[in-house]
């Protein structure tokens, strides 16, 4: 047997039952030459030994035959083996033999005489389900199971990637700047590098910086003296004092007032704060991590961010990866929400079928693990089975169709030029890293100069605007 036909076997073992020899013949050799493993069976009863000793990945049956018939065969299968499935062949080409397949449990139908190349097709599109299937039971076990990092869930290479990275910089007094797109769980990773740090015993304080006033926000930090302003009757200290020994967590560090930004880098390179009011410097020790969603060095070219306190800040980076990236993980995020909502509202919801956990795993998630979460709170609240079905699912995730390649024989009045196809490519990749375009020329391959000329061109020629509007 050739190398080439042994990898094609890959693909799946298929049963045939159908009381025609010469069909059976046929479709066996036909399915082998394609890297099928092909079992054939002339009747009910002989198929369901080898059901039973040898469960295949899809079976396909002859609806009429003696004895037990294709149909009763089905329903069995479907009863006993979650997940297997089954297409059916009938000599029929009616309504009513497809209502009759479908109704005993069948996945698909063929009619006879049987079109070979419409029958692999439909094949395919089993074993891709009945993977599928496999996969969800096999993350619904890996989430009851799951040693979490901390409080971080997911077992994908850049996950894996990550928590490496997070154990390399924790034992480190350095500043670490957090980037990533929002909701990839930023908080989450500074308090992973907090409790693997030698800080782990002092406090974690976090304050987000677009969340308050630039007068509030510095008395938060830097506290005040009595009488320093409006309602300060006595004297309080700041975060950066109050986390001596631990870390303090600066989230949406790129919205932090301009005004406020020299305050910050004179503490950080000082060691030292003056309370709002105060005439007093104080020494404090904590680490420092920052988060933001913001692309900073753009912030700083266009003189929004101050770029001593960036590299400041920047001692240390991680960029989290957004959910889009990590495959599978939003099956194993979304089971474990489910599972906590579920308990909750006390519903007996315990998984995702198949064809919900095909939508999940399409989804690009713009709003990452927060609108993962979102999501599956919603799911469970309209379900009313024991499976999260694709109904259960918010409307744009039930219309989401992936986008394609270009395929052989596609409509050459559709076609567009090169520039244009660049066009909606840059638009598209600046849109998949939130508008981060230090990230997006990255992954493009341009320096920054160039695709901010080309964004510029874009913006003349209204493009971004009709992108927008599309």
């Amino acid at each position: 047997m050739s190398a080439g036909v042994t990898q094609l076997q890959q693909r799946g073992k298929v049963l045939v039952v159908d009381d025609d020899p010469d069909l059976c013949r046929l479709l066996a050799t036909y399915l082998a030459g394609r890297g099928y493993a092909v079992i054939t069976r002339s009747s009910a009863e002989a198929a369901w030994s080898v059901l039973e000793s040898d469960p295949p990945d899809v079976v396909i049956t002859d609806l009429q035959m003696p004895g037990e018939s294709g149909a009763q065969l089905c329903a069995r299968i479907v009863h006993t083996y979650a997940g297997l499935s089954v297409l059916v062949m009938t000599a029929y080409a009616s309504v009513e033999a497809a209502v009759e397949a479908m109704r005993a449990g069948a996945e698909d139908f063929v009619t006879k005489p049987i079109r070979l190349d419409a029958l692999e097709l439909r094949l395919q599109r089993a074993l891709q389900r009945r993977a599928l299937v496999l996969e969800v039971e096999r993350l619904r076990k890996q989430a009851v199971h799951a040693a979490p990092f901390e409080e971080i869930l997911g077992q994908s290479p850049p996950m894996l990637r990550l928590y490496e990275l997070v154990d390399q910089v924790a034992p480190s007094n350095a500043s670490l700047l957090i980037t990533g797109e929002s909701g990839t769980g930023k908080e989450l990773v500074a308090r992973a590098v907090h409790k693997r740090s030698k800080r782990s015993a002092g406090p974690f304080l976090a304050i987000n910086c677009a969340a308050m006033p630039e007068q509030l926000l510095e008395s938060e930090l830097f506290g005040h003296a009595k009488g320093a302003f409006t309602d300060a009757s006595r004297s309080r200290t700041g975060l950066l004092q109050q986390a001596d020994g631990g870390t303090v967590f600066l989230d949406e560090i790129g919205e932090l007032p301009l005004a406020m930004q020299p305050k910050l880098l004179r503490a950080l390179q000082e060691k030292k704060v003056r309370p709002v009011g105060g005439n007093e410097e104080s020494a404090f020790d904590a680490r420092i991590i920052t988060a933001t969603n913001r692309d900073l060095d753009t912030e700083v070219e266009e003189g929004r961010f101050r770029e001593d306190l960036y590299f400041r800040l920047n001692v240390i980076h991680i960029d989290l990866p957004p959910l889009r990236a990590r495959g599978s993980d939003v099956l194993v995020l979304g089971q474990q929400f489910l599972q906590g909502v579920a308990a909750q509202a006390q519903k007996a919801v315990r998984g995702f079928s198949s064809a919900a956990a095909e939508k999940l795993l399409a989804w690009p998630w713009p709003g990452n693990v927060r609108e993962l979460q979102n999501c599956i709170e919603r799911a469970v609240a309209l379900t009313h089975g024991a499976e999260i079905s694709v109904e259960d699912l918010p409307e744009k995730l039930r219309r989401h169709r992936p986008q394609q390649v270009l395929a052989d024989g596609a409509d050459l009045s559709s076609l567009t030029t090169l520039a244009e196809v660049e066009r909606r490519y840059i638009l598209l990749v600046l849109d998949a890293v939130g508008g981060n375009k230090t990230l997006a020329a990255s992954k493009l391959g341009l320096d920054r100069k160039t695709l901010y000329r080309k964004l510029e061109q874009y913006q003349r020629e209204g493009a971004a605007g009709a992108v927008a509007g599309e």
